[in-house]
This record gives structure tokens, C-alpha cells and sequence, in this order.
């Protein structure tokens, strides 16, 4: 236990040379993605996955979590088009792509937690897509949540893609407090075992996306929740 502690220290070492002191995701982000995607896939590359997980939470930690969220205007399937800052609450941001093969009970996961929380907090699916790509995979997802889609080709979509997609890529949860600060940034949902059960691959991903959720709900008691799939 000592040399793994020993070991995961070095990792962090080599990402973190101070606490964070940037005012903006967006700057946050330009200034220390080079040298975190540099050491990330040197860890895939060797197969080191707990050392890539400890360098992407070394980043959010050290260099993300309190910068301000840029105010992003997002297009929603029904055709609107929302600033952030127009939800008022807290924001929980799912990005996505609609080729990417969600895991089992990862959807019915988002879709109960949304059905709970969703007057606290703002539920947003971003999918990396064109409008058309996404109407089938939309209707997965209840009124709680807001599905809405950005792509490279779309002229005002440039910022927002370049910001998230080309940089911690996807899926990747990003929670917001009500004035656009970053309190947390995860990976998606929950990777269960091809064997598990529904309730099991279920459960997983509804306390994985929980947890996240915490940050944002501090105050409720959420961990006590009795875990159903109705």
C-alpha cells in the first residue's frame, strides 16, 4: 500500500506545480492541456489506467475546479438556443456523441436522477453531433433533462467544441454552480462488467453520477436513496 501511495504521489507530482490560480476555464484549460494530454497518453500507451485516472483528477483538482465556466449559448433539440446563465441553478453537463455505445442502465440512471433533482439542478446532454444524428438517440431521455448538440461545422459552435471536445474529449461530466464556477469535473458514467445485471450495471452508474451530483447538492441527503429502476 505504501509504494502505491508512493507511486501515485510521483504522478501527481509531475502534473501539479501550484494550486490553481487561473479565472477562466478556457485559460485554465489552454495553459495546462499540453502537458496533461502529453503524460495521459503516454499512461494509455503503456496501459496504465489508474495512473491516467490519477493525472485527469490531478488536473481537475489542481488547476480547474474553481475556474469560471465560459457562458456558452447551447442549441437544444426543440430548437431553442440558451446562455448557461439563463438556468439560474447549478448545472450538471453531460457531453456525448451519439455513436458512442452507452453502458447498461446508464441512461435509465440519468434519467431517474433528473427525475429527482432536476428543480435543483439544470440537466444538459451535450451531443458532439448535427441536429439530424441525434433525433433518434433523444427520445432515450425524459423532460427533465435538456438535449442539446454542437458540432464543428456549425460556424457558432467553434468556441465551445474547441473548449471541451478537443480538449477532455468525451463523455465527461462537468458540474457548475449557479454562477458558471467549475466545483467538479468527472469522467462519464460507470464501466460495468459485460456480466453484470441490469440492477447491478444500473446502480453503478446511478452512484457514480450521484456522487457528482453531491457537489451540487450539498445540504440533501442523496447517498441514502432507495436505488429502484422505475
Amino acid at each position: 500500500m505504501k509504494a502505491t501511495l508512493t507511486y501515485i504521489g510521483l504522478i501527481v507530482t509531475t502534473l501539479v506545480f501550484s494550486q490553481n490560480t487561473e479565472d477562466s476555464f478556457p485559460n485554465a484549460i489552454k495553459k495546462h492541456i499540453k502537458e496533461y494530454n502529453k503524460q495521459s497518453d503516454l499512461a494509455f500507451k503503456e496501459n496504465e489506467t489508474v495512473k491516467a485516472q490519477v493525472l485527469f483528477d490531478s488536473l481537475v483538482s489542481n488547476y480547474l475546479i474553481g475556474t469560471q465556466f465560459q457562458d456558452y449559448t447551447l442549441k437544444s433539440f426543440e430548437k431553442k438556443k440558451t446562455k448557461l446563465s439563463k438556468f439560474k441553478k447549478p448545472v450538471f453537463i453531460l457531453t456525448y456523441a451519439s455513436w458512442c455505445v452507452p453502458s447498461k442502465g446508464e441512461f435509465q440512471a440519468l434519467n431517474k436522477l433528473a427525475q429527482k433533482f432536476s428543480k435543483d439542478v439544470k440537466f444538459v446532454i451535450l451531443f458532439w453531433d448535427k441536429k439530424h444524428s441525434i433525433k433518434k438517440i433523444a427520445q432515450k431521455f425524459n423532460h427533465n433533462i435538456t438535449i442539446c448538440y454542437a458540432h464543428e461545422t456549425y460556424k457558432n459552435d467553434a468556441l465551445i467544441v474547441s473548449h471541451l471536445k478537443h480538449t477532455l474529449g468525451f463523455p465527461t461530466s462537468y458540474f457548475l454552480d449557479e454562477n458558471l464556477k467549475v466545483v467538479n469535473i468527472k469522467r462519464g458514467g460507470a464501466q460495468p462488467n459485460r456480466k453484470s445485471s441490469f440492477v447491478q450495471a444500473y446502480t453503478m452508474n446511478y452512484n457514480a453520477f450521484r456522487d457528482g451530483l453531491g457537489s451540487l447538492l450539498i445540504g440533501k441527503n442523496i447517498k441514502d436513496e432507495q436505488l429502484t429502476t422505475n
